[in-house]
């Protein structure tokens, strides 16, 4: 499991630094835009009080609570679901994206109050309305990894 805990800690740390490096350093809090390969990608400052794309968006104390503590659990969960598979690499790595990436929002979640979005990818003539981050990148990528190694092992071990 040392592959999954380096692994999240890293995705972690690199969520986290790059959040106060934009938000904080480049003051996107305040600029709101900030063009760094117009029109392919801008960073546009997004707070995301709900879930995805903002989804049950309010300002209501429980639902933070909530969207803080959900994935805290689903970590926990993760990493014993993982544990107990056995924890092959590819699978340690997918589980270590997805926790590091779930803590990294739930962290913006304890410090702002919502989750920091800034990432605004836009291509071929359509434009992009939503933003991301570094952490919904990593839950995507882990959460396909998950599903995409999770039965490499069964399936080895019975061919």
């Amino acid at each position: 499991m040392r592959t999954a805990f380096w692994t999240s800690f890293l995705v972690l740390a690199v969520d986290q630094a790059l959040k106060w490096l934009i938000v904080v350093g480049l003051n996107l809090r305040e600029e709101l835009l900030i063009d760094i390969w117009p029109p392919y990608l801008t960073l546009t400052m997004a707070w995301n009080r709900g879930v995805n794309f903002g989804l049950f968006a309010a300002d209501s104390v429980w639902l933070r609570a909530f969207l803080v503590i959900l994935p805290v659990v689903v970590s926990v969960w993760v990493w014993r679901w993982v544990r107990k598979e056995g924890a092959h690499t590819g699978l340690q790595v997918a589980a270590g994206f997805l926790i590091g990436g779930a803590l990294g929002n739930a962290i913006d979640r304890v410090v702002w109050g919502a989750v920091a979005d800034f990432l605004n990818v836009t291509c071929c003539g359509i434009r992009n309305p939503w933003a991301f981050n570094v952490a919904d990148i990593a839950i995507f990528v882990g959460a396909f990894g998950l599903i995409l190694v999770s039965g490499a092992k069964t399936t080895r071990d019975e061919g």
